[in-house]
Protein backbone atom coordinates (compact mmCIF):
# COMPACT_ATOMS: atom_id res chain seq x y z
CA UNK A 1 0.00 0.00 0.00
CA UNK A 2 2.84 2.44 0.65
CA UNK A 3 4.14 1.48 -3.22
CA UNK A 4 0.52 2.70 -4.52
CA UNK A 5 0.53 5.89 -2.22
CA UNK A 6 4.01 6.79 -2.04
CA UNK A 7 4.74 5.76 -5.80
CA UNK A 8 2.17 5.42 -8.30
CA UNK A 9 -1.16 7.73 -7.36
CA UNK A 10 1.81 11.28 -7.27
CA UNK A 11 2.03 10.63 -11.34
CA UNK A 12 -1.48 9.76 -11.96
CA UNK A 13 -2.67 12.63 -9.22
CA UNK A 14 -1.20 15.02 -12.23
CA UNK A 15 -2.87 13.11 -15.00
CA UNK A 16 -6.15 13.52 -12.62
CA UNK A 17 -5.10 17.28 -12.59
CA UNK A 18 -5.42 17.42 -16.17
CA UNK A 19 -8.61 15.66 -16.88
CA UNK A 20 -9.92 17.30 -14.53
CA UNK A 21 -9.25 20.56 -15.70
CA UNK A 22 -9.99 20.01 -19.18
CA UNK A 23 -13.47 18.30 -17.73
CA UNK A 24 -14.68 21.43 -16.23
CA UNK A 25 -13.58 23.25 -19.38
CA UNK A 26 -10.58 25.40 -17.70
CA UNK A 27 -8.52 24.72 -20.94
CA UNK A 28 -10.00 23.83 -24.23
CA UNK A 29 -8.38 21.05 -26.82
CA UNK A 30 -6.43 23.81 -28.31
CA UNK A 31 -4.55 24.27 -25.28
CA UNK A 32 -4.33 20.65 -24.24
CA UNK A 33 -2.85 19.75 -27.35
CA UNK A 34 -0.34 23.13 -27.44
CA UNK A 35 0.71 21.50 -23.83
CA UNK A 36 1.13 18.24 -25.77
CA UNK A 37 3.30 19.76 -28.14
CA UNK A 38 5.26 20.97 -26.11
CA UNK A 39 5.85 18.28 -23.96
CA UNK A 40 6.06 15.51 -27.00
CA UNK A 41 7.79 17.81 -29.36
CA UNK A 42 10.16 20.09 -27.36
CA UNK A 43 10.77 18.91 -23.51
CA UNK A 44 10.93 15.79 -24.00
CA UNK A 45 13.86 15.40 -26.57
CA UNK A 46 15.21 17.93 -24.56
CA UNK A 47 14.82 15.46 -21.91
CA UNK A 48 16.35 12.49 -23.43
CA UNK A 49 18.86 14.77 -25.51
CA UNK A 50 19.94 15.30 -21.78
CA UNK A 51 19.51 12.02 -20.63
CA UNK A 52 21.81 10.83 -23.12
CA UNK A 53 24.80 12.59 -22.99
CA UNK A 54 25.21 12.15 -18.76
CA UNK A 55 24.24 7.82 -19.81
CA UNK A 56 27.28 5.66 -19.00
CA UNK A 57 26.37 3.90 -22.03
CA UNK A 58 28.92 0.47 -21.94
CA UNK A 59 26.52 0.21 -18.49
CA UNK A 60 23.27 1.48 -19.77
CA UNK A 61 22.97 -0.78 -23.46
CA UNK A 62 23.34 -4.41 -21.83
CA UNK A 63 22.07 -6.45 -24.53
CA UNK A 64 20.10 -9.09 -21.79
CA UNK A 65 18.08 -5.88 -20.79
CA UNK A 66 17.41 -5.05 -24.44
CA UNK A 67 16.85 -8.56 -25.40
CA UNK A 68 14.09 -8.84 -22.65
CA UNK A 69 12.56 -6.01 -22.99
CA UNK A 70 12.45 -6.22 -26.98
CA UNK A 71 11.74 -9.54 -27.50
CA UNK A 72 8.74 -9.50 -24.92
CA UNK A 73 7.05 -6.03 -26.79
CA UNK A 74 6.98 -8.07 -29.93
CA UNK A 75 5.67 -11.20 -28.63
CA UNK A 76 2.74 -8.90 -27.00
CA UNK A 77 2.45 -7.44 -30.83
CA UNK A 78 2.13 -10.56 -32.69
CA UNK A 79 -0.41 -12.01 -30.08
CA UNK A 80 -2.76 -8.94 -30.31
CA UNK A 81 -2.37 -8.97 -34.40
CA UNK A 82 -3.34 -12.36 -35.01
CA UNK A 83 -6.14 -12.21 -32.61
CA UNK A 84 -7.43 -9.33 -34.40
CA UNK A 85 -6.81 -10.53 -38.20
CA UNK A 86 -7.48 -14.43 -37.28
CA UNK A 87 -9.78 -14.48 -34.11
CA UNK A 88 -11.89 -11.54 -34.70
CA UNK A 89 -11.53 -10.94 -38.44
CA UNK A 90 -10.53 -7.18 -38.62
CA UNK A 91 -8.78 -6.11 -41.83
CA UNK A 92 -4.76 -6.60 -42.17
CA UNK A 93 -4.57 -2.71 -42.02
CA UNK A 94 -6.49 -2.69 -38.29
CA UNK A 95 -4.62 -5.71 -37.42
CA UNK A 96 -1.59 -3.88 -37.33
CA UNK A 97 -2.94 -0.88 -35.87
CA UNK A 98 -4.63 -2.77 -32.61
CA UNK A 99 -1.01 -4.93 -32.79
CA UNK A 100 0.99 -1.19 -32.92
CA UNK A 101 -1.02 -0.59 -29.66
CA UNK A 102 0.24 -4.03 -27.52
CA UNK A 103 3.77 -3.21 -28.64
CA UNK A 104 4.20 0.84 -27.57
CA UNK A 105 3.69 0.56 -23.91
CA UNK A 106 4.25 4.29 -22.03
CA UNK A 107 7.51 3.87 -21.60
CA UNK A 108 8.34 7.90 -21.37
CA UNK A 109 5.58 9.71 -19.51
CA UNK A 110 4.55 6.88 -17.37
CA UNK A 111 7.68 4.96 -17.19
CA UNK A 112 10.25 7.48 -16.52
CA UNK A 113 8.34 9.25 -13.16
CA UNK A 114 6.84 5.53 -12.17
CA UNK A 115 10.60 4.15 -11.84
CA UNK A 116 12.05 7.37 -10.63
CA UNK A 117 9.79 7.50 -7.62
CA UNK A 118 10.11 4.12 -6.66
CA UNK A 119 13.65 3.07 -7.32
CA UNK A 120 15.82 6.56 -7.60
CA UNK A 121 17.13 8.74 -10.04
CA UNK A 122 20.08 6.35 -10.81
CA UNK A 123 17.23 3.40 -11.63
CA UNK A 124 16.79 5.12 -14.63
CA UNK A 125 19.43 4.53 -17.42
CA UNK A 126 18.30 1.48 -17.88
CA UNK A 127 14.84 3.52 -18.72
CA UNK A 128 16.75 5.84 -20.82
CA UNK A 129 18.65 3.48 -23.02
CA UNK A 130 15.29 0.96 -24.25
CA UNK A 131 13.81 4.75 -24.63
CA UNK A 132 16.52 5.43 -27.18
CA UNK A 133 15.81 3.10 -29.24
CA UNK A 134 11.85 2.92 -28.64
CA UNK A 135 10.80 5.25 -30.98
CA UNK A 136 12.40 4.49 -33.72
CA UNK A 137 12.47 1.08 -33.69
CA UNK A 138 8.77 1.01 -32.90
CA UNK A 139 7.74 3.00 -35.52
CA UNK A 140 10.01 1.69 -37.89
CA UNK A 141 8.76 -1.46 -37.42
CA UNK A 142 4.79 -0.40 -36.93
CA UNK A 143 5.35 1.54 -40.60
CA UNK A 144 7.02 -0.87 -42.54
CA UNK A 145 4.19 -3.71 -41.68
CA UNK A 146 1.44 -1.17 -41.97
CA UNK A 147 2.76 0.33 -45.73
CA UNK A 148 3.30 -3.65 -46.45
CA UNK A 149 -0.47 -4.42 -45.48
CA UNK A 150 -1.82 -1.22 -47.75
CA UNK A 151 0.62 -1.96 -50.41
CA UNK A 152 -0.03 -5.43 -51.28
CA UNK A 153 -1.27 -5.76 -54.93
CA UNK A 154 -0.53 -2.36 -55.31
CA UNK A 155 2.64 -3.10 -56.16
CA UNK A 156 4.36 -0.22 -54.60
CA UNK A 157 8.07 0.15 -55.40
CA UNK A 158 10.57 -0.84 -52.27
CA UNK A 159 12.43 2.13 -52.73
CA UNK A 160 9.20 4.25 -52.26
CA UNK A 161 8.67 1.82 -49.55
CA UNK A 162 12.15 2.34 -47.60
CA UNK A 163 11.73 6.10 -48.41
CA UNK A 164 8.32 6.86 -46.22
CA UNK A 165 9.60 4.37 -43.47
CA UNK A 166 13.10 6.50 -43.04
CA UNK A 167 11.42 9.77 -43.70
CA UNK A 168 8.67 9.21 -40.97
CA UNK A 169 11.04 7.67 -38.49
CA UNK A 170 13.93 10.87 -38.80
CA UNK A 171 10.84 13.36 -38.83
CA UNK A 172 9.88 12.01 -34.91
CA UNK A 173 11.06 14.68 -32.98
CA UNK A 174 12.03 11.96 -29.81
CA UNK A 175 14.46 10.50 -32.74
CA UNK A 176 16.03 13.89 -33.28
CA UNK A 177 16.69 14.46 -29.60
CA UNK A 178 18.10 10.81 -29.32
CA UNK A 179 20.31 11.53 -31.89
CA UNK A 180 21.68 15.04 -30.76
CA UNK A 181 22.25 13.42 -27.82
CA UNK A 182 24.74 10.67 -28.95
CA UNK A 183 26.47 12.73 -31.24
CA UNK A 184 27.40 15.07 -28.82
CA UNK A 185 28.05 12.11 -26.60
CA UNK A 186 30.30 10.51 -28.74
CA UNK A 187 31.94 12.93 -30.17
CA UNK A 188 33.02 14.48 -26.68
CA UNK A 189 31.47 18.00 -28.27
CA UNK A 190 31.41 20.84 -24.94
CA UNK A 191 28.77 22.58 -24.11
CA UNK A 192 28.34 26.09 -22.44
CA UNK A 193 27.47 25.98 -18.65
CA UNK A 194 24.84 28.26 -19.41
CA UNK A 195 23.34 26.39 -22.38
CA UNK A 196 23.45 23.13 -20.39
CA UNK A 197 21.33 24.94 -17.00
CA UNK A 198 18.95 26.31 -19.81
CA UNK A 199 18.35 22.53 -21.36
CA UNK A 200 17.98 21.60 -18.25
CA UNK A 201 15.62 23.74 -16.50
CA UNK A 202 13.87 22.79 -20.03
CA UNK A 203 14.11 19.39 -18.98
CA UNK A 204 12.35 18.98 -15.24
CA UNK A 205 9.40 20.43 -17.29
CA UNK A 206 9.19 17.24 -19.95
CA UNK A 207 7.05 15.29 -17.54
CA UNK A 208 4.54 16.78 -15.07
CA UNK A 209 4.07 19.13 -18.69
CA UNK A 210 3.68 15.95 -20.40
CA UNK A 211 1.52 14.12 -17.68
CA UNK A 212 -0.56 17.03 -17.11
CA UNK A 213 -1.26 16.72 -21.00
CA UNK A 214 -2.15 13.24 -21.01
CA UNK A 215 -4.87 13.65 -18.47
CA UNK A 216 -6.50 16.59 -20.82
CA UNK A 217 -6.63 14.12 -23.97
CA UNK A 218 -7.96 11.38 -22.02
CA UNK A 219 -10.86 13.28 -22.07
CA UNK A 220 -11.88 13.35 -25.53
CA UNK A 221 -11.72 9.60 -25.46
CA UNK A 222 -14.39 7.22 -24.96
CA UNK A 223 -14.72 3.46 -24.27
CA UNK A 224 -15.93 2.56 -27.06
CA UNK A 225 -15.64 -0.61 -30.32
CA UNK A 226 -15.14 -4.10 -29.74
CA UNK A 227 -14.43 -5.03 -25.83
CA UNK A 228 -13.25 -8.27 -26.51
CA UNK A 229 -9.99 -6.85 -28.56
CA UNK A 230 -9.49 -4.10 -26.12
CA UNK A 231 -9.86 -7.04 -23.16
CA UNK A 232 -7.07 -8.84 -25.04
CA UNK A 233 -4.72 -5.72 -25.80
CA UNK A 234 -4.69 -4.91 -22.14
CA UNK A 235 -4.01 -8.36 -21.07
CA UNK A 236 -1.13 -8.27 -23.46
CA UNK A 237 0.24 -4.42 -22.34
CA UNK A 238 -0.84 -5.08 -18.84
CA UNK A 239 0.38 -8.75 -17.95
CA UNK A 240 1.94 -10.32 -21.13
CA UNK A 241 5.13 -7.76 -22.21
CA UNK A 242 5.53 -6.98 -18.58
CA UNK A 243 5.57 -10.82 -17.61
CA UNK A 244 7.88 -12.02 -20.51
CA UNK A 245 10.25 -9.70 -19.91
CA UNK A 246 10.24 -10.52 -15.92
CA UNK A 247 10.45 -13.98 -17.02
CA UNK A 248 13.27 -13.76 -19.27
CA UNK A 249 15.50 -10.91 -17.83
CA UNK A 250 15.36 -12.77 -14.02
CA UNK A 251 15.46 -16.78 -14.83
CA UNK A 252 16.75 -16.98 -18.64
CA UNK A 253 19.11 -13.68 -19.16
CA UNK A 254 20.03 -13.46 -14.84
CA UNK A 255 19.83 -9.03 -15.70
CA UNK A 256 21.13 -7.54 -12.75
CA UNK A 257 18.11 -6.59 -10.23
CA UNK A 258 18.65 -2.70 -11.63
CA UNK A 259 18.24 -3.84 -15.33
CA UNK A 260 15.45 -5.76 -14.28
CA UNK A 261 13.60 -3.03 -13.03
CA UNK A 262 14.19 -0.64 -15.71
CA UNK A 263 13.02 -3.31 -18.38
CA UNK A 264 10.14 -4.56 -16.29
CA UNK A 265 8.72 -1.27 -15.13
CA UNK A 266 8.86 -0.02 -18.98
CA UNK A 267 6.56 -2.57 -20.09
CA UNK A 268 4.47 -2.38 -17.62
CA UNK A 269 3.14 0.64 -18.61
CA UNK A 270 -0.42 0.87 -20.63
CA UNK A 271 -0.25 1.84 -23.97
CA UNK A 272 1.00 5.59 -24.77
CA UNK A 273 -0.87 8.31 -26.97
CA UNK A 274 1.58 7.58 -29.86
CA UNK A 275 -0.44 3.96 -30.02
CA UNK A 276 -3.61 6.50 -31.04
CA UNK A 277 -1.80 8.78 -32.52
CA UNK A 278 -0.22 5.84 -35.00
CA UNK A 279 -3.82 4.64 -35.43
CA UNK A 280 -5.07 7.90 -36.22
CA UNK A 281 -2.35 8.44 -38.69
CA UNK A 282 -3.23 5.50 -40.94
CA UNK A 283 -7.14 5.81 -40.07
CA UNK A 284 -7.90 2.62 -39.38
CA UNK A 285 -8.38 0.86 -35.41
CA UNK A 286 -9.01 4.16 -33.56
CA UNK A 287 -11.71 3.20 -31.33
CA UNK A 288 -10.10 0.25 -30.17
CA UNK A 289 -6.54 2.20 -29.71
CA UNK A 290 -8.34 5.09 -27.99
CA UNK A 291 -10.78 2.88 -25.66
CA UNK A 292 -7.68 1.10 -24.75
CA UNK A 293 -5.27 4.30 -24.00
CA UNK A 294 -8.09 5.04 -21.59
CA UNK A 295 -9.09 2.00 -19.99
CA UNK A 296 -5.49 0.37 -19.76
CA UNK A 297 -4.31 3.57 -17.78
CA UNK A 298 -6.65 3.35 -14.90
CA UNK A 299 -6.42 -0.17 -15.10
CA UNK A 300 -2.49 0.24 -14.32
CA UNK A 301 -2.98 1.76 -11.06
CA UNK A 302 -3.34 -1.57 -9.80
CA UNK A 303 -1.09 -3.66 -11.99
CA UNK A 304 1.53 -1.38 -11.23
CA UNK A 305 1.55 -1.99 -7.61
CA UNK A 306 1.26 -5.49 -8.49
CA UNK A 307 4.75 -5.38 -10.51
CA UNK A 308 6.54 -3.11 -7.67
CA UNK A 309 5.93 -5.94 -4.97
CA UNK A 310 6.84 -9.05 -7.49
CA UNK A 311 10.43 -7.24 -8.57
CA UNK A 312 13.37 -7.66 -5.98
Amino acid sequence: MEALLEVILPVFVVIGFGYVARRVKLFDDTVIDGIMRYAQNFAAPVLLFTSIIKLDLAAAFQPALLLAFYSSAFVSFFIAFFAAHLAFDRPLTDSVAIGFVALFSNSLLLGVPITERAYGTEALAGNFAIIAMHSPLFYGFGIALMEWAKARGQGMARGALALQIGRTILTQPLVFGITCGFVVKLTGLPLPGSLLSGVQMVATTAIPTALFGLGGVLVRYRPDGDFRIIAVLCACSLVVHPGLTYLMGRFVLDLPVPGLRSAVMTAAMAPGVNAFVFANFYGVGKRVAASTVLIATALSIGTIWAWLHILP
